[in-house]
């Protein structure tokens, strides 16, 4: 499960994201895809968000959502 839209600026968000953790545990990957207007922005100009701005907040916790999946697949791999 991945997480999108989060705003830790908002107790309901972080409530949300606990019980969710709480109740599907290693489902839940540990990156968080923030609120982030670049990545609103993007798709009205028809491009990712890494073609739009690699280095906004968004285009990194995507990133980070990649090298996170490709870190279980290969521990995965090694079971």
């Amino acid at each position: 499960l991945l997480i999108t839209m989060y705003d830790s600026r908002l107790r309901l968000a972080r409530q949300v994201v606990e019980d969710v953790r709480s109740h599907f545990k290693y489902l839940v990957f540990d990156t968080l895809i923030y609120r982030n207007t670049k990545l609103a922005e993007a798709p009205s100009y028809g491009k990712s968000i890494i073609m739009y701005d690699a280095v906004c907040a968004g285009a990194v916790n995507y990133l980070n959502l990649a090298q996170e999946i490709l870190k279980r697949n290969k521990l995965n791999k090694h079971e």
